[in-house]
């Protein structure tokens, strides 16, 4: 898991073998023995030398210029967030010696903002931890508490998982936005005891990780199956703390006067009821 692996050249691989040859005008000649492009496709594609795209596959030249990171980016079919996660991969600038790795601490603020708030929110951390959440989210989801963490629970907790009528779909883009959060930094302690716990417990966060998708943190819509209330369409954002980085605010909310709208205000009176409780010698039924 650490730099030794050779993240550039595994990156470069991962995502030659999810490129069609007709996706980049290349005719269907003959078996292919390979899934996606071949290493020859891709240089020739890009406007390099095979023998130097084997290399950068392997491992032996690992500071190749941002141009010929570019042209791989094009030939790869990247998007906005895949060419930055590639050009940082092919950094050429020193290392740091790693330092303890900081606790991820929610300001004051954002606090009082999260108790302030009447849309389910929460605070996520760099690794998906859940740092602090205010009672409507924890309405919409349990797991939505101080010290759970999203991966570890959509992939592994079944209440969870349930959750999401397109459970597929979601994992994907929580694998690649897991992945653009952590960037290059995979020697970090915490990283390591994720990932590796989600791959020996998970087959599909290890199929998903192994392709090596990076997707932005950003806002999108949620559908969830939630137990009380059904099927409830929300808008997510993803919002930046300021001063903490790497630490999201994530707030969930309805198009205005719409039926999941009427849902949210039922999940939050249902919230804000208090329960009854019977009395110690009444029977239960």
């Amino acid at each position: 898991m650490t730099r030794h692996t050779n993240m550039l050249g595994e990156y470069l691989r991962a995502r030659r073998e999810l490129v069609t040859p007709e996706s980049v005008g290349l005719p269907q000649i003959g078996v292919r023995r390979v899934p996606g492009l071949r290493r020859e496709e891709v240089a020739m594609l890009a406007g390099i030398s095979a023998d130097y795209y084997l290399r950068l596959e392997q491992g032996r030249d690992r500071n190749p210029s941002v141009q010929v990171l570019e042209a791989l980016a094009r030939v790869l079919r990247l998007d906005d967030a895949g060419t930055a996660y590639l050009l940082g991969l092919g950094s050429d600038s020193p290392r740091r010696v790693r330092r303890r790795p900081r606790k991820e601490v929610v300001p004051a603020g954002i606090r009082k903002l999260l108790d302030s708030l009447t849309q389910p929110a929460f605070v996520e951390g760099r690794y998906f931890d859940v740092l602090a959440a205010n009672p409507l989210a924890t309405a919409l989801s349990p797991r939505l508490v101080a010290g759970r963490n999203r991966l570890r629970d959509v992939f592994l907790d079944p209440a969870e998982r349930s959750l999401y009528p397109a459970w597929e779909e979601a994992t994907v883009s929580l694998v690649a936005g897991f992945r653009e959060s952590v960037g290059t930094d995979t020697d970090d302690p915490r990283f390591i005891e994720l990932v590796g716990e989600l791959s020996l417990t998970s087959d599909r966060f290890r199929r998903l990780w192994a392709r090596h998708d990076v997707q932005a943190r950003e806002g999108a819509s949620v559908t969830l199956d939630h137990p009380q209330v059904g099927e409830l369409t929300l808008n997510r954002e993803k919002l930046l703390v300021s001063g903490s980085p790497g630490l999201l605010l994530v707030l969930y909310h309805a198009d205005r006067d719409s039926d999941n709208d009427e849902k949210l205000r039922l999940l939050s009176s249902y919230q804000a009821t208090p329960r009854t409780r019977a009395p110690a010698d009444s029977p239960v039924t």
